[in-house]
């Protein structure tokens, strides 16, 4: 079984989300995505804001919302040190509804609150996308 997983650890600032063998992970970097499987090359990356999916060894997958930070994948693990990160079934259709709008109604003043604005929206975007896919697939918060 251990050429078909490898360890994958997700650590926060407030605790250690997960960790467990996993078949395969998919994550976002600072420029687009990238796809972890077992015995993949080393690799140090800048993770971004976006959806982590995660497919366990003993079966199922998850998905949650990340939010920056950094990944290193050597000797068969992965540990993603991220800024911030929120499964999917924790997430709330009407408190990212209202995020959404709450970031739509802001008129950003300069350059630097407009990228601010800017990371606000598509955060409470994938929020919204994320908490909705995990209703239709059957859960729901």
């Amino acid at each position: 079984m251990a050429e078909k997983t490898f360890h994958c650890k997700l650590i926060t600032p407030e605790a250690c989300v997960l960790d467990n063998e996993v078949t395969s992970v998919v994550f976002p970097q600072w420029d687009g995505q990238v796809g972890v499987l077992p015995k993949r090359a080393p690799l140090m990356s800048k993770m971004g804001l976006g959806e982590l999916r995660i497919k366990f060894a003993e079966g199922g997958t998850r998905s949650y919302l990340l939010e920056g930070g950094f990944a290193q994948m050597v000797d068969n693990n992965l540990t993603m040190l991220a800024e911030g990160a929120h499964s999917a079934e924790t997430l709330s259709e009407q408190e990212a509804q209202a995020e959404l709008a709450e970031a739509e109604a802001r008129s950003p003043q300069d350059a630097k609150d407009m990228a601010r604005v800017t990371h606000d929206r598509r955060r409470a975007k994938l929020k919204l996308e994320l908490a909705r896919r995990f209703r239709e697939q059957g859960g729901g918060v």
